[in-house]
């Protein structure tokens, strides 16, 4: 994966999926299907299929940055990560896999955090998959997700890389 780690493609993952659920799309992170079954309309499983990293700055140095709190320059450090995400949308009727995929097109080209910079997106047509019972479209979005970590107080030590334009407590 070129240097990328598992907690940032967790991070997209988690990301896109709380976007679909924002929209009012059932989505999850693995397709257990008799959870998918038992919901009504739509649902999306998402995935990251591959992801390749790429450094950022001189050697994911970016700069520096005021800490608000306490006023202290902190080092900021960023990390880029390119990849496809994949988005399987599954619906006991076509009508609901359909709809499904409308609402997923949208929020993968513009509903999306800012750290995630869409790409193409491309879907496979309608199929009807035997082993789940269900309609399936599989969807594919090439992207780029953009993370930034700081330096500690102490200058020591880093924080962990986290998805830019995404909230944390």
């Amino acid at each position: 994966m070129g240097g990328s780690g598992v907690k940032e493609l967790t991070q997209v993952r988690n990301a896109v999926t709380a976007a679909l659920q924002s929209a009012g799309l059932t989505a999850m992170t693995a397709f257990p299907a008799e959870r998918a079954r038992a919901c009504a309309g739509a649902v999306a499983a998402v995935a990251v299929e591959a992801a390749q990293g790429k450094a950022m700055g001189f050697c994911n140095y970016l700069g520096e940055a005021r800490d608000n709190g306490t006023d202290a320059l902190r080092e900021v450090y960023g990390k880029q990560l390119e990849g496809v995400i994949t988005v399987d949308i599954r619906g006991r009727r076509a009508a609901e896999c359909e709809a499904g995929s409308e609402i997923a097109a949208e929020v993968l080209l513009g509903g999306l955090p800012a750290g995630i910079r869409s790409g193409e997106l491309r879907w496979e047509a309608l199929a009807w998959e035997r082993e789940t019972g269900m309609f399936l479209r599989r969807g594919r979005l090439q992207c780029q997700a953009f993370f930034t970590a700081e330096s500690r107080e102490d200058g020591e030590s880093f924080l962990d890389f986290i998805l830019k334009g995404v909230m944390t407590n």
